[in-house]
């Protein structure tokens, strides 16, 4: 076990945390614009619990890939303002990560105070975990708080090299969450446990089909990633996404799913269409089988009505349910009717419900029904590594309770 934040006395201390705001933004009108403030919010209750309790709060974070040069478009300036707008005080913005400029900020904070420095990844020392950056960056600090789980598999200078030159070093509230949830509560799930696998690549989810198949009782497989199983059971694909090479891989998984009386789905049918585009011409594939697949030309693009209905009656009987990647292209409306009934399938149920990061969260937000969710991890990468059992290293690195 780890230290929690929980476990330190943080009072009048100076306290690092390493949060993850690295959110998506658009220009509107010459101003840069939040649009999604999830993981912004997810680390409120860890920045609220040191004010509460007089620590001076130094906010640390990467935004964007600006690789170790300053640009200006990936300061972290408007996420300070932001940030004001939520915690109704005043965010103190420090225009460098190190040195001198944050050094006097942070000599001049007062108990309740939080600042944020500047953009990590402007350093070149953030990736390459740099022990002289790291160091510069403890510094500035007495404790050190990681509550980045979006971060937490980058063994970079502010995940794992700073715990080297701080006393102590602790999870926040939102990374305490995100174990209990993605390890804990998956170690032991409620059965039937069904997990729905989507996205684009089956190479992205091999680590998490045979780690999952060890505890899944049923596995829901969607998206393009389901292309390769077809071809793998020599179902048609016509001009769909596919990965060629890992077609034997398919056949690996689907053997192995059987040998450990697993339930693996496949989708019945499909939405299909010859360009991927709002407007475009499509139509339903009809039932999917090797003597009828997606003709030459034409494009799996989402999941048919028969997919819909036979996943949502796997989903009606779960206890627990994990999702991960989407079952179409739901960002073009044509084809986002398989993922949002999914989402409405989830909400209905009286499962457990976890989103394990990444697009499958924009879907239950576009669906209206994220607030119907037990839990929505804010890592993409981090909750698949999680998922497949590796360590990560922002969280070995902290230190361990007696």
């Amino acid at each position: 076990m780890k230290l929690t934040l929980r476990d330190l006395e943080v009072r009048g201390k100076r306290v690092l945390v390493r949060v993850d705001f690295n959110v998506p933004v658009e220009e509107r009108d010459g101003k840069i614009v939040i649009t999604d403030d999830t993981r912004i919010r997810e680390s409120l209750p860890t920045i609220n619990w040191l004010r509460e309790h007089g620590a001076k709060t130094i906010l640390m974070s990467h935004f964007g890939r600006p690789k170790g040069k300053r640009v200006d478009k990936y300061t972290l300036r408007p996420v300070a303002d932001y940030l004001h707008t939520l915690i109704n005080q005043p965010v103190i913005f420090s225009h460098d990560t190190i040195g001198e400029v944050p050094e006097k900020i942070v000599a001049h904070m007062n108990e309740g105070d939080v600042a944020l420095l500047q953009n990590l990844r402007f350093q070149p020392g953030e990736e390459a975990n740099d022990p002289k950056f790291a160091e510069a960056l403890a510094k500035l600090g007495d404790l050190y708080v990681n509550d980045a789980f979006g971060a937490a598999h980058r063994a970079h200078a502010s995940t794992v090299g700073i715990t080297k030159f701080v006393p102590k070093s602790a999870m926040g509230l939102l990374m305490e969450k995100e174990l209990r949830y993605l390890h804990e509560e998956l170690d032991h799930p409620g059965k039937p446990f069904v997990v729905i696998l989507g996205g684009a690549k089956v190479s992205d989810k091999i680590g998490v089909l045979k780690a999952l198949m060890e505890k899944a009782d049923t596995i829901l497989i969607g998206g393009a990633m389901a292309n390769t199983f077809f071809k793998a059971q020599g179902i048609s694909i016509g001009a769909s996404r596919v990965e060629a090479d890992k077609v034997d891989l398919a056949n690996e998984l689907l053997a192995l799913a059987k040998k450990r009386d697993v339930k693996l789905v496949l989708p019945a049918d499909a939405i299909i269409a010859q360009e991927v585009r709002a407007g475009a011409s499509s139509r339903e594939s009809g039932q999917l089988t090797p003597d009828h697949g997606i003709p030459d030309g034409w494009q799996n693009l989402d999941a048919g009505p028969e997919t819909i209905a036979r996943f949502e009656g796997e989903i009606a009987m779960a206890k627990t349910i994990l999702w991960n990647g989407p079952l179409g292209v739901f960002e073009i409306p044509d084809f986002a009717k398989g993922t949002f009934a999914i989402a409405h399938a989830l909400a209905r149920s009286n499962a457990t419900t976890i989103i394990g990061g990444g697009d499958s969260v924009t879907a239950v937000k576009h669906a209206g029904v994220a607030d119907k969710m037990t839990f929505i991890s804010t890592g993409g990468g981090a909750s698949l590594e999680l998922l497949e059992g590796k360590e990560l290293p922002g969280v070995a690195a902290l230190t361990d309770k007696h």
